[in-house]
């Protein structure tokens, strides 16, 4: 029997940073990109690298290149992650798992290093995949928290919950990260809101921007645990953009909406230091009359446009700067 599974691209819509802070977010799926994630039962347990898992290169300018965009390490890392969690999972919760062995292999058309969760997508479809081959239920609310585990505690990743959660229930989800009801939950509260609700909806990602996730993030990690009153404040203020976003979603008030998603990035500009290449992706789009925000933690933004005529305006100036815009492709 072979088994196939999926996760998809992700964009945080309102809220990001602030779910790796007990804030709130709300998040969409991106199916125009995903992970996909092929097993079959083998005698022996195989994961199959791809071209970007074997260590050979043209040259070092080729080395160099690949570090650039893909880090040090490739993919079979995230999958070894995934494997060694699922099983930590199992055991916790006294599954006892059949005595059989697999190949495993994956390719994801997801574009790194561009804030779209491509390395929690292919831990999410690894989980998947294995949730169908030994046939056990994770439920849909503690899926994310096990893909998280995989890549906090095995692989040091700084990262939230708020991926995992989307690529766990897909479309598009409201996530509330109240620590005191995580304690004694184990879970966020995660409420679905119909992606037809949505307005029009656009992505820009830089073609060659580059760099390793989790790093971003770090300072403000470190600022927010020794209670600096600035970034807990900011971070407080950018998950009620996720609360006020939510209500102007649900009435289809898309310019209160516009004036919340400019005012997100706002926010997380005044603590964080926004690079030259990703304060020009959003420039260039708001020149283009558009809101713009990052859809994570750099490299790509999403945001609304009015109709095809700003939707071709913003195809046309982005491209300039080297960016690609997609509609996503949410259900």
């Amino acid at each position: 029997m072979i088994i196939e599974s999926s996760a998809y691209a992700r964009a945080g819509l309102l809220g990001n940073p602030s779910d790796g802070y007990f804030g709130k977010t709300i998040s969409i799926i991106v199916r125009n990109f995903g992970a996909h994630v092929t097993l079959y039962q083998t005698p022996e347990l195989n994961i199959e690298p791809i071209e970007e898992d074997l260590h050979e290169y043209k040259s070092v300018y080729h080395l160099a290149e690949s570090v650039n965009l893909l880090g040090y390490y490739g993919g079979q890392r995230l999958i070894k992650a995934a494997i060694k969690k699922f099983l930590d999972y199992c055991e916790e919760n006294e599954i006892k798992l059949v005595n059989k062995n697999f190949t495993i292999r994956y390719h994801s058309s997801i574009p790194r290093q561009v804030g779209l969760a491509g390395s929690s997508a292919i831990i999410t479809a690894t989980m998947k995949a294995l949730m169908k081959f030994y046939n056990v239920k994770i439920p849909v609310e503690i899926l994310p928290n096990v893909v998280l585990a995989a890549e906090i505690d095995e692989l040091g990743i700084s990262a939230g919950l708020q991926d995992r959660v989307i690529q766990a229930y897909e479309g598009c989800v409201f996530m509330d990260f109240d620590k005191q009801y995580i304690e004694e939950n184990k879970t966020g509260k995660y409420e679905r809101i119909d992606p037809k609700l949505l307005p029009n909806l656009y992505i820009a990602y830089k073609i060659e921007l580059g760099k390793v996730s989790g790093k971003v993030l770090n300072d403000i990690r470190t600022r927010f645990e020794k209670g600096d009153s600035f970034v807990v404040d900011k971070l407080r203020q950018i998950a009620d953009c996720a609360e006020q976003g939510k209500k102007a979603i649900l009435k289809k008030d898309y310019k209160k909406l516009n004036k919340i998603m400019n005012n997100n990035f706002d926010l997380r500009a005044e603590i964080m230091n926004i690079n030259k290449s990703n304060m020009e992706l959003i420039e260039t789009a708001r020149k283009c009359g558009a809101p713009a925000k990052f859809t994570g933690s750099g490299g790509s933004i999403i945001g609304t446009y009015k109709d095809d005529e700003m939707l071709t305006n913003l195809i046309v100036e982005l491209k300039k700067i080297k960016a690609r815009v997609i509609k996503p492709y949410i259900m």
